[in-house]
């Protein structure tokens, strides 16, 4: 190999060495949820210290990467969830099933191809609760959230009964205690397939949520008008925080990784699910979120 060659793909490969390095933290335990497509769907789990299944029933968490349902990779959360099994929660990150261009080419008209990314999340959160006990984590004390199209799916995979895999456990729904939604896609085109169209399947019963945007993201269109119609139906407990300067994904590295957690932190304790304070630390660089009225 030549020096000019050697350093053409070193260039080339450190773009996507630091794309990695940003969702930096531990693995967790690896678990099978399902087989879909011929292939089996994973997660992995992580544990408060000293955690004993037998005796605990402490909330559990389950956060969906993004990816625009067609990449991403469940390390985006590994930080998050190793941070939040720290501070006394059973919490999941799930893959999900996300169609090539050959399998979007077989959808019949009016079918989005985000719906195999929905139905997938969907019981990736039955799977969690049904094996609560195994977990030693409370079912009917469950969070769930993602990053951009990981904000979406959990989103639908909660409030749309329809996406449901028929051969998972009916008799465990997909409710769940808070919302953790971090820049999510909420595309204003959904409307296309009402299946995946957030405002479809909205209502005034939407459950504790804090929700994320950069104020120079683009996605931050399609979630105003979902904020205001939660509005107008109603919804109080809707917090919503701002990055001045940030654009989409900016919670995803440090120093703003570190402010979004600590802020979901205190919402969580502010609802009964956590209990103390955050053990991380402010950036002394002093980057903080602007709350939304």
């Amino acid at each position: 190999m030549t020096r000019a060659l050697a350093t053409l793909l070193a260039l080339l490969w450190l773009p996507c060495a630091q794309a990695q390095n940003q969702f930096d933290g531990p693995t967790g335990k690896p678990y099978v949820y399902k087989t879909s497509a011929g292939k089996e769907r994973k997660m992995e789990l992580f544990f408060p210290p000293n955690h004993d299944p037998k005796s605990a029933r402490v909330p559990g968490m389950i956060l969906f990467h993004g990816g625009g349902w067609q990449g991403g990779h469940l390390s985006q959360f590994r930080a998050a969830c190793a941070y939040f099994a720290k501070r006394g929660l059973v919490c999941a990150t799930a893959e999900y099933q996300m169609l090539d261009k050959q399998g979007k080419a077989a959808l019949p008209a009016g079918t989005s191809f985000k719906r195999v990314c929905v139905t997938d999340a969907t019981s990736a959160i039955r799977w969690f609760k049904s094996n609560a006990a195994m977990l030693g984590m409370d079912p009917a004390r469950v969070i769930t959230g993602g990053g951009s199209a990981g904000g979406h799916i959990s989103a639908l995979a909660t409030m749309n009964p329809a996406l449901n895999d028929p051969k998972d456990p009916q008799d465990i729904d997909t409710k769940v205690v808070a919302y953790l939604w971090f820049n999510p896609a909420f595309a204003t085109d959904d409307t296309k397939d009402p299946e995946i169209d957030i405002l479809t399947h909205m209502n005034a019963g939407l459950v504790p949520s804090i929700v994320f945007f950069g104020d120079q993201d683009e996605w931050k269109k399609g979630w105003d008008i979902a904020h205001d119609k939660w509005k107008k139906l109603g919804v109080k407990d809707l917090q919503l925080h701002m990055a001045k300067g940030q654009k989409h994904s900016f919670f995803n590295k440090d120093p703003w990784r570190t402010v979004t957690l600590i802020a979901a932190d205190e919402f969580l304790v502010k609802h009964g699910l956590l209990t103390g304070k955050s053990t991380l630390q402010a950036p002394a660089s002093g980057e903080s979120l602007i709350q939304a009225p």
